[in-house]
């Protein structure tokens, strides 16, 4: 078990060090212009690092304390609808700025949180680490949640005038779904799950920052 969650861990920690790495030369070789082809560029390891993130659903099953159910479901779930549901299904949602934002900040945060879950996993801890793992959620989590709900915001006017999952279906009574309706309620589930899931990081990080103080004393 500890060498298959190393190995994943490690996997993602590549995967998005590799994204993160790449968008930051295209910005700075390439300035305003990368942000028209971030999704073409790196939108593939995206996907696949988002998709294999999922396995994060089973392992608070297995009994990985690192993962609480409700706050990786939360997590995985509106990840993979904003990729695959919003951005992958609209064109032209793809070369908006918000996209390589969002990137950007959802890199941020997945490289500093997949190294302190290998170095944990193996049994090393890595002060830096630890502290930037409980910390550098603070500014990174809410502004990726804002980054989210304005990438849906964007992309609604193609949904409406493209149609997308909006569907009639004649059952004993006519039914008639309206996509952009089920994203302005997604809008608000984002926000309400913005604030249970800070509340879970920062029960974390006072349990942390307790366990760090009860050791200065210690000392």
């Amino acid at each position: 078990m500890t060498t298959s969650l190393t190995l994943y861990y490690l996997l993602q920690f590549c995967g998005h060090s590799w994204i993160f790495t790449n968008m930051t030369a295209r910005l700075l070789f390439f300035g305003k212009d990368s942000f028209a082809d971030t999704f073409y560029t790196i939108g593939l390891v995206m996907q696949a690092c988002q998709l294999l993130s999922a396995l994060e659903l089973i392992l608070p099953l297995l009994g990985n304390q690192q993962h609480r159910f409700l706050p990786s479901f939360l997590q995985v779930t509106e990840r993979l609808v904003i990729l695959f549901v919003v951005i992958t299904s609209q064109e032209e949602v793809q070369s908006k700025c918000v996209v390589c934002a969002l990137f950007f900040l959802w890199n941020m945060w997945d490289v500093v949180r997949y190294s302190y879950y290998m170095l944990t996993a193996v049994g090393m801890n890595y002060p830096p680490v630890t502290w930037l793992k409980h910390t550098w959620w603070i500014p990174v989590y809410p502004l990726s949640v804002l980054a989210e709900v304005y990438t849906i915001y964007e992309s609604l006017p193609y949904f409406e005038s493209l149609g997308t999952y909006s569907f009639t279906a004649t059952l004993p009574v006519v039914v008639s779904v309206h996509f952009p309706y089920i994203l302005k309620v997604y809008m608000i589930v984002l926000t309400a799950g913005m604030f249970y899931i800070c509340n879970h990081l920062f029960m974390e990080r006072k349990t942390y920052l307790r366990a760090k103080s009860a050791k200065l004393k210690a000392k």
